[in-house]
């Protein structure tokens, strides 16, 4: 009797075991999925994913190769908004296409950020007036190629960083963090950079179309005149002898051009004027070594710098 209890208890605990195995006490909770995320260029990608980590998914509608001003929405992109739940922009009319792209894509739950709000603008051309936060300029009359000045980076990232801690509150932490460590490195690249142009005595250059204020402002070059005001116009042939004209009188040495727009009228430019042209890039990705903002960055300085310097 004794030893047909044993067998008992035995089987007993043995089948226990194995339930024990095959029905775990309390399942994993499933991970949630990566925050879908929408950007309208490679600056905003990169921004996006340096303070979202693991927990956004960013897709980015231009890859750096094309005309942020001109470019055209393909079926694709309408598929990425709608499945987005948040869409971050520069602003300042700088994707006039997004609204439309934005209406059709029909997400009522969908959350555009205008990461430009808060940064004083350059009115014109020239780099030296800047508007001021609120003022009504903003809508249509401040340059948008504000990310190529690090500090306007810098309230664009806050912007960023604001935003995916309200989508995603329980990584709130993660992403103070990320934002944070970001910030010291851009902080360090502007400080280097800004050495580097301490030895430049000519810091004069000619620019193919209005990117470069901000840039200008922040490291202390000189743009003396620019070849194209508005991408959907060419400059006339009476403009271009005066420009050609200009370059010989006052002997400017650099053209800087960009590799999203062609290069016939800089390197005609530059041709009868005895000038050099650089191709730099208004977005990450868009040159070999120029993949995050950081590099790009540090890449059109230290061209611009170096081809300022050569003789």
């Amino acid at each position: 009797m004794f030893a047909l209890f044993r067998m008992t208890l035995k089987l007993t605990c043995a089948a226990g075991c194995c339930l024990a195995i095959l029905l775990p006490s309390q399942a994993p909770a499933a991970p949630q999925p990566p925050l879908n995320v929408v950007v309208t260029i490679p600056v905003l990608k990169d921004l996006a994913q340096q303070v979202g980590g693991p927990y956004v998914h960013v897709t980015s509608l231009l890859s750096g190769y094309e005309n942020e001003h001109t470019y055209a929405p393909k079926p694709s992109d309408l598929i990425a908004v709608r499945k987005a739940r948040v869409l971050f922009e520069v602003g300042i009319g700088l994707e006039i296409w997004v609204a439309a792209l934005v209406k059709n894509a029909g997400s009522p739950s969908l959350v555009v950020v205008t990461t430009s709000d808060g940064i004083g603008l350059i009115r014109d051309h020239s780099g030296q007036e800047a508007a001021q936060p609120g003022d009504h300029q903003h809508a249509s009359g401040g340059n948008p190629h504000v990310w190529m000045d690090p500090e306007s980076v810098a309230t664009m990232l806050r912007h960023i960083t604001k935003t995916l801690i309200t989508l995603d509150p329980a990584h709130a932490r993660e992403f103070r963090d990320n934002q944070a460590a970001y910030l010291r490195q851009l902080d360090q690249l502007r400080k280097e950079l800004s050495e580097r142009m301490k030895p430049l005595t000519d810091r004069r250059f000619i620019a193919h179309h209005p990117a470069w204020p901000y840039l200008a402002r922040r490291f202390g070059f000189d743009i003396v005149a620019t070849i194209q005001t508005q991408s959907s116009t060419e400059p006339s042939a009476l403009q271009i002898q005066s420009l050609i004209a200009k370059i010989k009188k006052d002997r400017i040495k650099v053209i800087v051009s960009e590799i999203q727009l062609s290069q016939r009228i800089p390197e005609l430019l530059a041709k009868e004027a005895k000038a050099r042209v650089i191709v730099l890039t208004t977005l990450p990705g868009g040159l070999p070594g120029t993949e995050t903002y950081l590099d790009m960055l540090r890449y059109n300085v230290l061209q611009l710098a170096n081809a300022l310097e050569a003789p």
